[in-house]
């Protein structure tokens, strides 16, 4: 007898399972219906802010794969504009609502929720206004550039997140003038605060008005489109707004359900993407995952977690054995000429879990200094005091500086200690690096701040 896999939401995590679950049954073995509200499927959301900003020109190059290569070529019914609104765990069904707004019911042996995240929306006055846009799905950047093309000159950016900061570098490449308004003290709060001053710094020179500690009160309007942006102390004209408010996972329809929900308010899975009820997975934003470092739960919103998430529950479908161990956090942006990264644990998080942190800043250049090229950047390390052990780490720099954060990724995966991290075999050449490498320097830094200070235990 045909098995049947429902797979509410077609993007990253969804799309990855049903493919790996394909790859290793079937359709004569597990038929797969793939239920997706949106227009588009398995395509970049992280490349949204670049098609914003003109760096990319082509909507479609943003799509990984086309609806018609999983229907024809995966056997993979793929169902854009088609939204799950209830799972029936009694009756092992999703009921669905079609493009004409027809309801039906979809039955399951085996379910896959991959909902994502749900974009933060303030509830203030005017904020139903035209002209204010959030930026989560392709139809959303879509959306935002047809505003585009109407002309507005004064935009403002409310949230100094990855995707506030993402969009005000491409609002600045449209041309426009440029607001960033932050509740916050400082932008991209994923870092330390004193690396988040350099990253207001860096959006200032571009031109940038950066308004700090400075909560939305409300939109002004006319004619049914926004005009202003009110704070307490400020009103910032704009014919056009972008939301960067963070996410959270979008987990009501599983919650619903009874599906369990965890304290971070993502689905609760076991490292198979299994989640407490049988038959039934869940990948992606929706979902809770567990922190390397912190050895706590967290919903972290990247693409990278959502494709090995949905990879692994894909792969557990077809009959394989796959599991997913956690995350450390890494990350990176760019905010034009700058790059911003992290991973693992800020000083206030370390304290947080347990840890006596301790940081250590270093400057240095991206390539050897004489070399034609070379950019200035800075590392901090945050190391425990006790052990030494690597708790996390922060780059802003120009280009070529992000990207070291990978070999600190993995330093923190593998709990090495600072000391150990000075003795790692890294590449060199001018072109690439000065002779000693920069995360080879602040290792070295950090390591002789542990000893001035003296380690306990």
């Amino acid at each position: 007898m045909t098995e049947r896999l429902v797979v509410i939401g077609g993007d990253a995590a969804g799309m990855s399972a049903a493919s790996q679950a394909r790859d290793r049954r079937g359709p004569d073995d597990l038929r797969i219906v793939a239920l997706e509200k949106g227009a588009h499927a398995s395509y970049s959301a992280c490349g949204i802010p670049y098609l914003v900003g003109g760096e990319v020109t082509d909507v479609e190059s943003l799509v990984s794969r086309r609806p018609e290569v999983f229907r024809d070529t995966l056997d993979i019914d793929l169902r854009l504009r088609t939204e799950a609104v209830e799972i029936d765990l009694d009756r092992r069904a999703v009921a669905v609502r079609d493009e004409e707004g027809d309801l039906g019911w979809e039955p399951f042996d085996q379910l896959v929720i991959a909902t994502g995240a749900v974009p933060g929306r303030p509830d203030l006055p005017g904020a139903g206004a035209g002209g204010i846009h959030g930026v989560q799905t392709l139809d959303d950047g879509i959306a935002l550039l047809r505003a585009l093309e109407r002309g507005p000159r004064e935009a403002v950016v409310v949230g100094g997140g990855y995707i506030g900061l993402e969009m005000a570098e491409a609002l600045v490449r449209r041309g426009l003038k440029v607001s960033l308004v932050d509740a916050a003290g400082q932008p991209m709060s994923t870092l330390d605060p004193d690396m988040g001053a350099l990253i207001a710094d860096a959006l200032r020179d571009l031109g940038i008005r950066v308004h700090l500690g400075e909560r939305v009160e409300g939109f002004e309007e006319s004619g049914g489109h926004v005009t202003a942006v009110r704070t307490e102390n400020l009103t910032l004209p704009a014919d056009l707004v972008v939301l960067g408010l963070g996410t959270r996972p979008n987990s009501a329809l599983a919650e619903a359900a009874g599906i369990e929900v965890g304290e971070t308010s993502g689905i609760r899975t076991d490292r198979r993407m299994r989640t407490p009820t049988e038959g039934v997975w869940a990948a992606g934003d929706c979902v809770e995952t567990f922190h390397l470092v912190s050895r706590q739960p967290v919903a972290i919103a990247l693409g990278t977690h959502a494709n090995k998430q949905g990879r692994v529950a894909g792969i557990n479908i077809g009959g394989g054995h796959a599991s997913f161990p956690g995350v450390v956090g890494t990350a990176v942006s760019k905010i034009c000429e700058y790059e911003v990264a992290r991973t693992g644990l800020t000083t206030a998080e370390a304290a947080r879990a347990g840890f006596e942190p301790v940081g250590e800043i270093m400057e240095s250049t991206t390539r050897a200094g004489y070399y034609p090229g070379a950019r200035r950047m800075k590392i901090k390390m945050i190391a425990d005091r006790g052990t030494g052990r690597l708790l996390g780490a922060q780059i802003v720099g120009q280009e070529g500086a992000a990207k070291r954060i990978d070999a600190l990724a993995i330093a923190v995966w593998h709990e090495m200690t600072v000391e150990e991290i000075t003795g790692l075999d890294l590449s060199y050449a001018p072109p690439f690096a000065p002779v000693w490498d920069p995360v080879l320097i602040a290792a070295r830094k950090a390591a002789e701040h542990l000893e001035r200070l003296g380690r306990r235990g």
